[in-house]
């Protein structure tokens, strides 16, 4: 499972962060949120692997978001979340 994180779109409300804290970290100098070991793929769009055992923290993270700025997929690529 991977998460993808559009950093762009993201208005740092931070329930990513409440929801999946070893996911995302709030930068309140950029008020926005951070992807956690995330590689930008393109500009402001970062993706990391979902540790096993965080499957819901990222899903429930992906769903908090007001912006739909995360999404998540499983390993065939399908789209979970949102």
């Amino acid at each position: 499972m991977r998460v993808e994180f559009d950093r762009d779109t993201c208005i740092g409300m931070f329930q990513c962060v409440a929801e999946w804290g070893e996911g995302f970290e709030k930068d309140t100098d950029d008020g926005k949120a951070d992807l956690v070991g995330g590689e930008e793929v393109e500009d402001d769009v970062f993706v990391r692997e979902v540790p096993e055992g965080q499957e819901l923290d990222a899903k429930f993270a992906a769903r908090s978001c007001p912006v739909d700025a995360i999404v998540v997929y499983d390993d065939d690529g399908e789209q979970l979340v949102p």
